[in-house]
């Protein structure tokens, strides 16, 4: 697989050399090796979900893109394996709520995302802190791409609690709001009411 100007090596050699890098001490090594990692789970996630502790832990180091490339490969596994990324929920809120950068903020809202929309309790677990998120960041640049996010989120295996609160959540800006922001505020609800 080609990444860029790299060719990324689909074995689990490579992925054990990578996770390696990944815990290393080395902060330019970390942030390549969860790059690298992030782009084999989205080509191969079958090779990235028994890693995905090292994806969590890494949730805590200091450098942005390391965590955001360790929560994009999150991301993957939550869609295959849910069970594994029930420990990334600390470092997840963490991100979501990092002043500093708006590209962690967005990863961490498209794992919680992702998680939420497989079932409904996933769901339940997820919503508050996306609500919370919605409110937090509403109008933000970030906010587009996490409206993407909540579309996605909307067409999940939710139960009807949070469809309710995420509709009610969503009504303003579909009714009042501008542009894309009324639009896909207005999808989301449509996607939720036309399931009712």
């Amino acid at each position: 697989m080609s990444d860029g100007s790299k060719t990324i090596e689909m074995t689990e050699e490579a992925r054990d050399e990578l996770v390696e890098k990944l815990e290393g001490t080395n902060r330019r090594m970390r942030q390549e090796a969860a790059h690298s990692l992030a782009a084999m789970a989205r080509e191969r996630v079958d090779l990235v979900v028994d890693v995905a502790p090292a994806l969590i832990d890494a949730l805590m180091l200091p450098e942005a893109q390391t965590r955001w490339e360790c929560l994009d490969a999150l991301s993957e596994i939550a869609v295959v394996d849910p069970e594994q990324v029930l420990d990334a929920f600390p470092g997840a809120e963490d991100s979501l709520f990092d002043d500093a950068s708006a590209s962690v903020r967005l990863a961490a809202f498209r794992f919680l995302s992702c998680y939420g929309a497989i079932a409904p309790e996933c769901a339940a677990e997820a919503w508050p802190l996306m609500s919370e998120a919605v409110q937090c960041y509403h109008g933000d640049p970030e906010y587009r791409e996490m409206l993407v996010c909540l579309r996605e989120f909307a067409r999940g295996d939710l139960g009807d609690d949070v469809k309710e609160s995420l509709v009610a959540r969503m009504s303003f800006d579909a009714q009042n709001g501008r542009g894309l922001m009324k639009a896909y505020s207005a999808e989301i609800c449509s996607i939720l009411t036309e399931e009712a």
